[in-house]
């Protein structure tokens, strides 16, 4: 967050006066929206529990409950959070559960759309309004036009930098199979390239928080997996079926643009649509238009269904966590101007209320158009 802007997001925001409001102060205020609740995610403790936290500028105060997972940053959370800002005050519960029955103004929840469901169906219980950010399977588009390089190693690092566990991750990759054999070799080269020939043994290469079951011949040592790509995998295998979170990456073969969007869209809406193409006809066409209408990131007032709610970081923080209030400062006087919502409801009365509800005259627009012509 911008914190040198909190000043000016929580300075009244002036509204356009129109005839009806032409004598009076209008504007709206951002206030404090009260206690929220942050319920962190153990892949990135501390990013995903302070991101939402700086936005509490306005004076809100907040219960922060890490995952129990990452139970060390949890410790250093709980002594370091209480010595800053008074507005913020540490509850570290180890059952979310127990949380979820207090009332609060707002939830932030990061993690799986199987608990979303149960954070949004507890909220429900006082209407608490809440901000989800959940996962989904990311595909990747890769057109046979672009830069097959560049698009791999992008994809590379995206899909295995934290051993695949984020949730904007490539999930998997659809390109035509005239390319699949290239962006394999690509891919392998790319992880060569960041993590040396053995990954497991590599200090840059992450562990997996939990021991998994992986794909024969994908390598495997406890906690640490070597990054794998899965080629000429089936449409209804079950890598398929749920989000991988992990250092797999299948790839689907399609014919085209046009077939990578119908499959895209016959399943849940995805965190993020990854489009590499060099090709202006795919991203002006119709089906490009629509890659992009089912985009979806952390930071876009846009996140819905499977892969969350709402928004925050940045500017999105302070609005979520700030009341605006809408605010009118009338004085006493233009009571003639009143008179026309009095009764009796006389045709004369009637006329002029049609005159001030139907026009719309907006006296903003009227200025502005002098100072123009000027």
């Amino acid at each position: 967050m911008r914190l040198w802007k909190l000043a000016e997001w929580a300075a009244p925001q002036p509204v356009e006066k129109n005839l009806l409001t032409i004598s009076d102060e209008v504007y709206i205020q951002p206030e404090p929206l009260g206690v929220v609740l942050i319920i962190g995610a153990w892949n990135y403790p501390w990013a995903l529990m302070l991101l939402p936290l700086v936005g509490l500028g306005l004076g809100n105060a907040a219960a922060i409950k890490p995952s129990e997972v990452s139970s060390h940053s949890a410790k250093v959370m709980e002594d370091l959070l209480p010595q800053y800002p008074d507005k913020v005050s540490f509850r570290g519960v180890s059952e979310t559960q127990e949380l979820l029955k207090q009332r609060f103004d707002h939830i932030f929840y990061t993690g799986s759309s199987a608990v979303g469901k149960l954070v949004m169906e507890a909220a429900a219980r006082h209407l608490t309004p809440l901000t989800l950010e959940l996962g989904g399977k990311s595909p990747c588009y890769i057109d046979s036009n672009c830069d097959i390089t560049i698009a791999c190693r992008r994809i590379t690092w995206g899909k295995f930098v934290n051993c695949g566990q984020t949730c904007i991750a490539p999930d998997y990759i659809l390109c035509e199979p005239s390319i699949q054999n290239r962006a394999v070799e690509e891919i392998k080269q790319s992880i060569k390239e960041f993590y040396t020939d053995d990954p497991k043994a590599f200090k840059d290469y992450g562990h997996i928080n939990q021991p998994a079951t992986l794909p024969e011949g994908s390598g495997s040592d406890g906690r640490k997996h070597t990054p794998t790509v899965l080629k000429d995998v089936k449409r209804e295998s079950k890598v398929m079926k749920e989000e991988i979170f992990g250092p797999l990456l299948p790839i689907i073969t399609m014919s085209g643009v046009n077939e990578a969007i119908q499959f895209i869209n016959e399943r849940e809406k995805p965190l993020v649509v990854y489009v590499f193409s060099n090709n202006n006809k795919v991203k002006k066409s119709p089906a490009a238009v629509s890659l992009s209408a089912i985009w979806r990131t952390n930071s876009s007032p846009s996140l819905s269904g499977n892969s969350g709610m709402g928004c925050y970081r940045g500017r999105h923080s302070f609005n979520q966590l700030s009341h605006l209030r809408s605010c009118l400062i009338r004085q006493l006087k233009m009571e003639v101007v009143n008179r026309m919502r009095y009764p009796p409801h006389t045709d004369k009365k009637l006329s002029w209320a049609r005159f001030f509800l139907l026009k719309q005259l907006n006296v903003g627009r009227l200025f502005q158009r002098r100072l123009w012509f000027r």
